[in-house]
């Protein structure tokens, strides 16, 4: 999980999943097979962070215990677990996938996020450059649409969004571009799965 960039095989179509899986859940393992439903995709790599830059990390498990729970959470060939960012060094998202253009350009990358991300995307560093250089996919996560729809990033690429129906197109449309997928009917947290004191609650282990 240490290697880096996972296997592929020229034009695959990846759908990119960051975030600290701290712990990882059933909802990371839905949205994954959601989006590789909806977008056609080929895999989705889950890239799991040292740490993330917007978040209190004081309470974040050791990075390959994350990257095995995580492994297993995930349950499916089709999804595979990364710990590239340790790896190359990045801590922000606009730097990691730079280098996975730039080491896999023969690829056709998604970026995934979900709602309550797209409603602080506009604080994200160099959020537009990540924008310009891979389309992204945005899973609904009730209550969180309307505050995702009319935030600042939403608001500034609102030209850019393609039709629900047209998502399968998403991974071939030239940046920037998204969609706003509905349907999804799961919504957990990792917060809501920490115990106060940082441990993770048992209903986390194993799961389909």
């Amino acid at each position: 999980m240490a290697k880096g960039i996972p296997l592929y095989t020229e034009g695959m179509r990846i759908g990119l999943l960051g975030g600290s899986f701290n712990p990882p859940h059933l909802a990371h393992r839905a949205i994954s097979l959601f989006a590789l439903k909806r977008l056609k995709l080929d895999r989705v790599w889950w890239l799991v962070s040292p740490g993330n830059p917007l978040k209190d990390n004081g309470h974040l498990h050791g990075l390959y215990e994350r990257a095995e729970a995580a492994r297993q959470m995930a349950d499916d060939p089709r999804i595979e677990i990364t710990c590239l960012e340790s790896v190359i060094g990045t801590r922000y998202t606009a730097d990691t996938i730079s280098h996975l253009r730039r080491r896999a350009s023969g690829l056709r990358f998604v970026w995934i996020m979900g709602a309550d991300n797209l409603a602080q995307f506009h604080r994200w560093q160099n959020w537009q450059r990540i924008a310009s250089q891979v389309p992204i996919a945005v899973i609904d996560r009730p209550p969180q649409s309307f505050r995702a729809l009319t935030a600042p990033a939403a608001q500034a690429l609102a030209r850019y969004r393609i039709p629900e129906n047209q998502a399968g197109r998403l991974p071939m449309q030239r940046p920037p571009a998204w969609v706003f997928l509905t349907g999804l009917k799961i919504n957990l947290s990792s917060t809501g799965l920490r115990n106060p004191d940082g441990s993770w609650k048992s209903t986390t282990s194993g799961g389909t």
